[in-house]
């Protein structure tokens, strides 16, 4: 706990989490609508993708905000590094999973290896480009996660126990995206139907291994290298490795079965270790 904490004012936690969502809503939402009304047109990438990172930033505008209206500071957000393991936990975890994901797809035929991609991706021209996306996507994920996992878990944590704290906080995170897929370019190549089956799963597994990462290490920074990393591998890394075909664009990816699968059974078994987590003030009510 943050020593500042201690002595700082202890709001009812669930009036801040009310406050929170609701200034989320309100601070993603301007970016939500201007992603809405933006025509999905070439020329229009880059300022959509402002609008993205806008709306990824929502979440830790409205902690910043609620924290300063209940508490009057800024304390509680774990923003010490903690142990190096977690950390690299954090950056491996994701990297691992992607290559499961994409290897599976690249043994079995379902979505070829491209040694053309390798050629451009392992070349050392890459580098910089490889860094600056890497950078990138932290800082985008690190919008949404000082929200999430740097406030929202933590108030959860105040009264209710793992189980609970870690289902709400995922469907949360979840149905904040639906705005950006129903009004945006945010979901899979086939149906909007198919892409959501298969994301909402996907999203609620990873939302419990963050939930039970951000307790057990007590930083932040885990789940800001977990999403930045996972963004990038998931998204644009591992794709360069892989030929196109229309089977792996329904496996693979964020919108693909294989990430659902994958991370409910990921999910199940941080589930079972919510014995090894520090003692949360609900669970003895």
């Amino acid at each position: 706990m943050d020593k500042t904490q201690a002595t700082s004012p202890n709001p009812d936690p669930k009036k801040t989490v009310v406050t929170f969502l609701i200034l989320t809503v309100f601070f993603s939402g301007i970016f939500w609508y201007l992603t809405a009304t933006t025509p999905l047109v070439k020329e229009n990438a880059g300022i959509l993708t402002l609008y993205a990172v806008g709306a990824m930033w929502g979440p830790t505008a409205a902690a910043i905000a609620t924290r300063l209206i209940w508490q009057r500071n800024l304390a509680g957000f774990g923003l010490r590094l903690g142990d190096p393991k977690w950390l690299a936990v954090g950056i491996l975890l994701p990297i691992g999973a992607g290559l499961i994901m994409f290897g599976s797809a690249w043994i079995t035929g379902i979505a070829p290896f491209s040694t053309e991609g390798a050629a451009g991706v392992f070349a050392l021209a890459f580098l910089p480009a490889f860094l600056s996306a890497i950078a990138f996507n932290l800082f985008a994920a690190a919008g949404e996660e000082f929200g999430w996992r740097g406030f929202l878990v933590p108030e959860l944590a105040r009264f209710m126990g793992f189980t609970e704290l870690a289902l709400i906080s995922a469907a949360i995170w979840t149905a904040w995206h639906f705005p950006v897929m129903f009004a945006g370019t945010y979901h899979g190549a086939g149906s909007i139907w198919y892409s959501l089956a298969v994301f909402v799963p996907s999203v609620m597994g990873a939302g419990v291994i963050l939930a039970w990462l951000r307790l057990a290490s007590g930083s932040v920074w885990v789940a800001v290298l977990f999403h930045g990393f996972w963004n990038y591998f998931i998204q644009q890394f591992y794709p360069l490795l892989t030929t196109t075909t229309e089977s792996g664009q329904a496996m693979l990816g964020e919108f693909g079965w294989f990430c659902a699968v994958f991370y409910v059974a990921l999910a199940l078994v941080f589930w079972h270790f919510r014995d090894r987590l520090p003692k949360l003030p609900a669970d003895g009510v």
